[in-house]
């Protein structure tokens, strides 16, 4: 379906009669402009005469009167209604995307890039705002002042209505399709230069203290200021031509009015038109002209619109329901995660992230997943989510390819991340997003099994509690743990666990971790961490070092077979 019917046509149709009524104000104002002047050419004219009646001045003035305040009310109308149409309409998609991306709530991080998000409410949504202001009111109404003056000039003179015409047709069509196709590649090109600068200033911001750690500041400011001038450039050579074409079409307005002026000049002398309209008619082309010049930077907005619909659209676009899914939702309860010879390298890198690894996590089976920081643990799950293809090798999830499943995905795992956001809303409906049909008793059994159940009944207002922005109130175990119980309430088979326990104090990651081993007992887990806190209760450790995994055992086998493991649990024993 095209992007335009899709999230543009069905607010038009909503707001139908007010947009109609915009483009016909519109219109009327460009039209009191137009007569504001033919009046006044005419009344100068006739004033340098000796008036047989003053009526004949009077009424003139009258209607110079008339046209001057009907333009500024008619403006003021049409700015007012919409505006007022304009900002409903972009209210309805503000809301819409709320409800499209609140059920990804927990997986917002893994799903898309901070930076495209905030590209999208930033640039996007201002651009579809445009659609209606600077687009589709400019055109329609211009459209209109063109087919207006050619059939109000061919009663006068329908040989000089088809010159008219076609010298109109320049400024209506042949500008704005030359302007169309000059602009488009430079245009999305502009585009994704903004896009990625977003996504460089945003990863750097949250990545800062990793750049610095690492001694490779000044590669990241480097290449923040390369994508900064580049797109600095273009952005000057998209200014230039819009400079320059309004300058050509001023310059071929100027020659318009000279045409005009001498038409009616002729039509004078020969007696078809009285002296005192030659400046009337001269005087009038210039609000037309006015009216029409604008198409053109309308009609070359388009492909900014394309790039933001696409945008919006990846973030709106539901995957259907997976058959496999939909028809044998039973057997998700033996979900099996296999990875054979997988590896992923991302762009602009010389090396794999993941490197030829082979793992098979059978349904209900604890894993670990250890390493430092940069051995490829996050790609990994990057890579079971199906939010990155591997490069070469394959990832399924019940033996079909994990990207294919798409948004449903999430029906098979949840993840829990170190920082899970909490809305300003109460503790109940953080709890519900895992499940928003879930009951009070079955979010109160939940609140209880992770441990909250002392907490909340310290609340003021218990489960119907308020929280505060991103949940500051409570600390970050408490946070975890309600993050946690999202996840038991939507009820997946397979629960990834992302470092959950980072920043929390040594007496609240033991209890935490016991609460997870606890209410996680009949799931498939997958445990990414630095600490070894709790790994006598996994199935199965892995150590992951350079993209590879260079160990593969139960804690007992580890502790009796690899002395480097043996150094690295002495260490963090005794660090906690």
């Amino acid at each position: 379906m095209n992007l335009y019917q899709r999230h543009i046509l069905p607010y038009a149709r909503k707001y139908r009669k007010t947009l109609w009524s915009t483009i016909i104000l519109g219109t009327l104002t460009i039209l009191s402009a137009a007569m504001l002047t033919f009046v006044s050419g005419y009344l100068i004219s006739r004033t340098s005469e000796r008036p047989e009646n003053i009526l004949l001045v009077y009424i003139p003035v009258v209607a110079v009167r008339t046209f001057g305040i009907s333009r500024a009310a008619l403006r003021y109308m049409e700015r007012l209604l919409g505006h007022n149409a304009v900002l409903k309409i972009i209210a309805d998609m503000r809301v819409q995307l709320y409800h499209v991306l609140e059920p990804q709530a927990l997986f917002i991080r893994s799903r898309f890039q901070t930076g495209d998000l905030l590209g999208t409410l930033a640039d996007d949504i201002e651009h579809l705002q445009d659609v209606y202001i600077r687009t589709l009111f400019p055109t329609v109404i211009g459209l209109f002042l063109f087919s207006f003056s050619v059939i109000v000039l061919a009663v006068y003179d329908w040989k000089f209505a088809i010159i008219m015409g076609l010298c109109l047709a320049v400024v209506a069509f042949v500008y704005p399709m030359t302007s169309l196709y000059l602009m488009k590649k430079n245009q999305r090109e502009s585009k994704k230069l903004h896009s990625r600068l977003y996504n460089t200033m945003t990863e750097g911001i949250f990545g800062l203290r990793d750049w610095m750690i690492s001694g490779r500041k000044e590669q990241f400011l480097f290449g923040f200021l390369e994508e900064s001038h580049e797109s600095h450039e273009m952005d000057k050579k998209l200014a230039y031509w819009q400079q320059s074409r309004t300058a050509q079409l001023q310059i071929f307005s100027g020659l318009l009015v000279l045409l005009v002026g001498l038409w009616a000049g002729q039509q004078a002398a020969a007696g078809s038109l009285m002296p005192t309209y030659i400046a009337a008619f001269t005087l009038v082309t210039l609000p037309i002209l006015e009216g029409m010049i604008p198409i053109s930077h309308a009609i070359e907005r388009l492909p900014a619109y394309d790039a933001s619909l696409e945008r919006i659209d990846r973030i709106h676009e539901q995957n259907p329901i997976n058959e496999q899914l939909a028809n044998d939702v039973s057997d998700l309860a033996n979900t099996t995660l296999t990875l054979t010879n997988a590896s992923y390298r991302y762009d602009g890198r010389a090396e794999d992230a993941v490197h030829n690894v082979t793992l098979t996590i059978r349904a209900g089976e604890k894993v670990a997943v250890l390493g430092k920081s940069g051995a490829g643990k996050s790609t990994l799950i990057q890579l079971l989510l199906g939010t990155i293809k591997p490069t070469e090798g394959k990832v399924t999830v019940n033996e079909q390819t994990a990207a294919k499943y798409g948004d449903d995905i999430f029906e098979v795992m949840s993840v829990l991340n170190q920082k899970p956001y909490l809305f300003a809303t109460t503790v109940e409906n953080n709890l519900k997003l895992g499940d928003s049909n879930a009951t009070v008793e079955e979010v109160q059994q939940v609140a209880e099994q992770v441990g909250l159940y002392d907490m909340i009944q310290s609340l003021p207002a218990g489960i119907k509690t308020q929280m505060e922005e991103t949940g500051q109130r409570f600390s970050g175990g408490e946070r975890q743990r309600i993050a946690l119980g999202r996840i038991l309430l939507k009820n997946t088979p397979v629960v990834i666990l992302d470092e959950p326990t980072v920043g929390l104090d040594p007496v609240t990651e033991l209890s935490l971790v016991n609460t997870l081993h606890q209410s996680l007992l009949d799931k498939t887990v997958v445990w990414i961490t630095h600490h070894l806190m709790g790994m006598e209760k996994m199935d199965r450790i892995i150590f992951m070092d350079d993209g590879k995994i260079v160990m593969d055992g139960t804690h007992e086998e580890l502790l009796a077979s690899n002395e480097r493991y043996r150094q690295l649990y002495a260490l963090d024993e005794g660090m906690s």
